[in-house]
Order: structure tokens, then sequence, then C-alpha cells
């Protein structure tokens, strides 16, 4: 993960939340590089750390709770968490924009959608009246929806059409770097297909990086350049796509595409990984995944495995990758 051509660059990216007079580990030395026009995936259960990792490159971690407590976010060079909240106010918006999982709660609900759209022309693009409105509008039709609704209010619309308009705002300025979490997740397949197509098209009109948070593996395999495995707050596996999808070597990565139904095959029930999570307040010694590992050995729960190159272009945190690659 040192790649030359990167303008995203993660290193050792830990974060902490503060609940309850505990502390939450929720990223813990996360590292990973993104080129221009390139698409990362992030992948892994619910709790495993995906959108606190968005929401740290964003700079919009609840203040009270959370803490930064190790790492660097280079963005072209320059490391945004460094940066003072005013500065951070112009990268948010023009270079860095995310779509949130919910559109319910991204839009304001007593603002037109075209005024919300106008909102963030004008905070990033110093366009006033009349311009600012021309580019809503041109936003809305790119994304699907007539002009002439640039007037109605949020609840006026469907989900995939309040999803279309959040995505409209996030791509209002052209932005370097788009958050994607989990943005079809509501919707129905009709529709998210609708919606990731418009993604594809827009984010190579503008030659704009994503990084595209999803439990669907599907998602990941359509859009994705690289993917990047996320379990309790740590990468366990990470590569090009092909590499992942046809050489998966982690046995957490192995158990998620396990659960995946195979229609040549005729079973009765799908294969899952036993147990559950860790706590995040308490994590397990040694490698993470030890305690659901089918593969654990005494040195897994004693010693981190480190993420090394296991193939070109894939790394891998795991002791036996090739003994669990062999039988995957």
């Amino acid at each position: 993960m040192n790649n030359q051509n990167a303008f995203l660059r993660v290193e050792d990216l830990r974060v902490e939340y503060v609940s309850g007079g505990k502390t939450v580990h929720a990223v813990n030395g996360v590292s990973f590089d993104l080129e221009r026009g390139k698409t990362l995936g992030l992948v892994g259960e619910t709790g495993a750390g995906k959108t606190t990792i968005a929401k740290t490159i964003l700079r919009i971690l609840p203040d009270a709770q959370a803490k930064i407590a190790d790492g660097k976010v280079m963005l072209d060079g320059q490391n945004l968490l460094e940066l003072s909240e005013r500065a951070m106010r112009k990268v948010r918006g023009g270079q860095v924009t995310m779509v949130f999982q919910d559109p319910m709660t991204a839009l304001n609900p007593i603002m037109t959608v075209g005024e919300q759209i106008a909102e963030v022309i004008r905070k990033h693009q110093t366009l006033q009246g009349e311009t600012a409105r021309q580019l809503a509008e041109d936003m809305l039709a790119m994304v699907g929806i007539p002009k002439e609704r640039y007037g109605e209010y949020p609840h006026q619309f469907s989900g995939g059409m309040k999803q279309r308009v959040v995505i409209a705002m996030a791509l209002a300025c052209n932005p370097h770097l788009l958050l994607a979490d989990e943005p079809t997740t509501a919707l129905d397949v009709t529709i998210q297909a609708q919606v990731l197509d418009m993604m594809e098209e827009l984010k190579n009109k503008y030659n704009t990086a994503m990084i595209l948070i999803t439990h669907d593996l599907g998602v990941v395999g359509r859009m994705c350049d690289d993917v990047a495995v996320i379990y309790a707050g740590e990468v366990l596996e990470y590569g090009t796509k092909e590499e992942i999808f046809l050489h998966p070597c982690h046995p957490y990565t192995v158990g998620l595409f396990g659960a995946i139904p195979d229609l040549s095959v005729d079973t009765r029930r799908l294969a899952n990984i036993e147990g559950l999570p860790p706590d995040p307040t308490d994590l397990p010694k040694g490698c993470c995944f030890n305690p659901r590992c089918p593969y654990a050995t005494e040195e897994c729960r004693q010693e981190k495995s480190p993420l090394a190159e296991v193939r070109p272009n894939h790394l891998c945190s795991c002791r036996y990758w090739n003994k669990v690659g062999k039988e995957s």
C-alpha cells in the first residue's frame, strides 16, 4: 500500500470513542491508498469501523465522544487531520463529499431540494443568484429528475429520488473524492441498479475517486477497482478486486464469500461465520479474528500477524493464508 500515484493516503489511522466510561476502539491502524478516478470498496460486518473511517476523512466525527488517537489522512500531500476547522470547511463539499446511508436524514425537510443543491454551489463555487439555480437544475437533470421539481420538498420524492438528490448535492462541485456510505441499501433492486449506473457515469465524467462502503459483494464486484476487508477496525485483506474475488486468503474473507448463494449448488442452508464480532471495548489479544477462526492456533491468540503481500497486488494478515487459500 505504497502507491506513488495515490492522491489519498490513509496511514495507521486509529479512532476511539468514549461511551459509558469505556473506550471503544473503533479503528485500529488502518492504512490504504487511492488513485484519482479509482474506487475502493470497504466491506465487512456492521460495526467493523467502515463508516468511522469515512467520517474521519471528512472530519465529521462527534467532538464530545470521538478521538483520533493516531494516523494521517493525506489528500494531495496535505494532512486533513492537521487542518483548522475553518480550512476543513473548504475541503468538505468542494474537494471531498459524502453520500450518507439514509437520504431522509441527510436532507433538510423545510428546504426545497433545488435550494439545498444551490446552497452547496453558492458555498463552494461562490456563484450566486440565477447562475447557482441553473447549475442546481442541471444537476437535478443529470441525476434523472426534471428541473421543474426544483421547488419541491423532500417528502414529495420517493426514496430512490431522494437518494438521487443527495448524490446530486455530493457531485455539485465536482469533488476529487466521493465517500459513499451504503448509498443503495434502502432501495429496491431496480432503482439500485439505476443509481449505481448513474454514480459510475458521473464518477467517470469527473474522474472522481470513490470510497464505497457496502455489505453487498455484488455491488463491490460491479463498482470497485480495489477492496479492503475490514474487521474489528482493522484491514484483514487488501488488494485488487480480481485478487480478492478469485483468491481470497483470509479466513474471514473466505467466510464472507461462503455466505453468498450459489445458484449452481443445491444447498438447504448457507455457510456462516460462527460467533459474533468482538466487543470493541475489549478486543481479543493477538489476531482480532482468532475467536471465530477455524484455523486459529495458540500463536494466533498471542501475536497479531502483520498485513503482508501474499500475491502481487494482494495483502493479507493471516499467517496461514496459503492453507486457507488452497482449501477455499
